[in-house]
């Protein structure tokens, strides 16, 4: 049965649809969601249908005379940052199979990796092939060459430099706590291979802490949406499958950074995380597009060239000294084939052609699928432009930056399972919506798993044969793409129908926006409707949105309040 929801909750909507925000706090401050009133937060056990009927596990959803923001200990950030430390701690669990030790032939401990283990237990990182295959615990620098026990020159770390930098650091760090394990007897001294995964797991871990604070001072009003990326099955599988992680908190840093009109900072920690992953280059396409939306271009150039300094300053050290060592981690995207998840091997697979999975001759590049890839992926850098520049009101910049990330995992060849997480953070901010982003998430997990029977064997030396077909994880996989099209959707919508953006429906109008929030249009270009003939409307008049009415959806108690139109 409908019924009208609350006054003040209509008061927000109202605000939202008409793009009149409730006057800005100051983005320059230290933590501009600290002035809010806890009354001003968004309730999901309120708002979100998923949360609510969770909630009942434990009471029940928060009071309507619930003691608000009384507790100086258990705040958002922390319980946040207690939950994702629970997950990761799950994430280790998960992982902790492939550092089990067994007695080797000569007596020494081994790696157990009997009765495929990496495989059946879903346990497989790229973090012990690779500390045992690149030589880690011998590199005097992480680029430096170096030998395997027959003298054989081993390849260099084929990542980009401030990542490898991190894992020769982790390496240092192993190295020095074993001596002293060693040398004292009084600390447990494990493989050498197995403390580097645990050193670089709790390095890794306190730096996903730091962006699960960065996202959720970036909320403002609706700091519980970052338990989506604290209470995350995504979380467990792949946390700890390669370093993904130092790249999304370095760049969370830079959206908190941009978020508070903060440029030089944001192009610093931009540049940083550009030089551990290339992803996040991918945020000045949105920062382009809304600062020719605004007029705002003189910030955006102040980030960008912050940012190549940044990259420079971790770079050329390497490009300088070893630019052989150096280029292998962007030779090797360069060269790769398709990644077996993505969308081209699937194909390929299904159809049974050839044209864009064959092994290219040693240093030629799949030079027809690098060429489809790129041109698509320019296709869909202009249609975000086009939707940024043409919808009625300016979209948000993590909406921008959501389908920019999404649109280049559909697209590129190279979608590892873990790059999944790069999307966590940005859901939160773009599409803070619990039951589709857990849906996608589990997708995922079950795709890992379903991969990594894919990989394991059974028979003899003379016929071994795989667990499972490939089939299974195939059809996962288009599952998976459907369901993060579907969020793509969900996103394209919002921007769209303001009306339908919970955040805007808050009260704020663009929290991750910076120098961008409430700022008017300078440039925008027609829309789909106005180039059939049909018009447009300004994006400040009422008569876009119209007015929303609230309903009350559920059975029972399991009702929430929800706008409709």
């Amino acid at each position: 049965m409908a019924t009208s929801a609350p006054s003040s909750i209509r008061a927000v909507s109202k605000r939202a649809d008409q793009g009149t925000a409730r006057p800005a706090v100051d983005p320059s401050a230290t933590d501009p969601s600290a002035t809010l009133d806890p009354y001003e937060r968004v309730v999901p056990s309120w708002t979100d249908p998923t949360v609510r009927r969770a909630s009942q596990s434990i009471g029940g959803p928060l009071g309507h005379h619930a003691q608000v923001g009384r507790l100086l200990v258990l705040t958002p950030l922390r319980v946040c940052l207690l939950m994702a430390l629970l997950f990761l701690l799950f994430g280790w669990l998960a992982k902790s199979p492939c550092i089990q030790q067994t007695a080797g032939a000569n007596g020494t401990f081994v790696l157990d990796s009997s009765a495929n283990r990496q495989w059946i237990s879903g346990c497989y990182n790229d973090v012990v092939p690779a500390y045992q295959i690149h030589g880690l615990n011998q590199s005097i620098s992480p680029f430096a060459t170096h030998y395997a026990s027959d003298g054989t020159v081993m390849p260099s770390l084929p990542y980009s430099a401030l990542t490898a930098a991190f894992m020769w650091l982790v390496a240092r760090v192993t190295g020095a706590y074993l001596k002293i394990a060693d040398g004292t007897g009084l600390l447990p001294a494990p493989l050498d291979v197995g403390a580097f995964f645990t050193f670089g797991a709790v390095a890794l871990g306190l730096i996903y802490l730091w962006a699960v604070a960065s996202t959720l001072k970036i909320s403002r009003r609706r700091p519980w949406d970052t338990a989506i990326m604290c209470l995350s099955p995504l979380l467990v599988v792949h946390a700890f499958t390669n370093w993904d992680i130092l790249p999304i908190a370095l760049l969370a840093a830079a959206m908190l950074s941009w978020s508070r009109s903060r440029t030089v900072w944001a192009g610093v920690f931009l540049g940083l995380a550009v030089a551990a992953k290339l992803y996040p280059v991918l945020f000045l396409v949105p920062l382009v597009v809304l600062a020719l939306r605004t007029g705002r271009q003189r910030p955006v150039l102040q980030t960008t060239l912050t940012a190549v300094l940044a990259w420079l300053a971790v770079n050329l050290p390497f490009m300088l000294t070893d630019p052989t060592a150096w280029s292998r981690f962007y030779a090797t995207n360069v060269d790769r084939r398709p990644e077996f998840t993505t969308l081209w091997s699937v194909f390929s697979s299904w159809s049974g052609s050839t044209l864009l999975t064959r092994d290219p001759a040693p240093g030629q590049a799949p030079e027809l699928l690098n060429a489809i890839v790129a041109v698509l992926l320019v296709v869909a850098v202009l249609l975000i432009g086009w939707l940024g520049l043409a919808a009625s009101r300016r979209p948000r910049l993590a909406q921008l930056m959501f389908l920019t990330v999404a649109a280049f995992l559909l697209i590129t060849k190279t979608w590892n399972p873990q790059f999944s997480l790069w999307l966590l953070p940005l859901a939160v901010l773009a599409l803070p919506h619990w039951r589709p982003l857990l849906v996608w998430q589990l997708a995922e997990a079950a795709l890992w798993w379903l991969l990594m029977l894919t990989f394991g064997t059974r028979g003899d030396s003379t016929a071994r044969y795989a667990l499972i077909s490939a089939y299974p994880f195939q059809t996962v996989a288009l599952v998976r793409d459907g369901l993060v099209i579907m969020l793509m959707v969900m996103v394209i919508r919002e921007i769209l129908r303001p009306a339908l953006d919970p955040v805007r429906q808050a009260g704020d109008d663009d929290p991750t926006g910076g120098v961008f929030t409430d700022a008017p249009d300078r440039l925008s270009l027609p829309s789909l409707p106005a180039l059939l003939g049909f018009g447009r409307v300004h994006p400040a008049s009422p008569e876009a949105f119209g007015d929303p009415v609230f309903d009350r959806v559920g059975d029972g108690d399991d009702v929430v309040t929800s706008p409709r139109e």
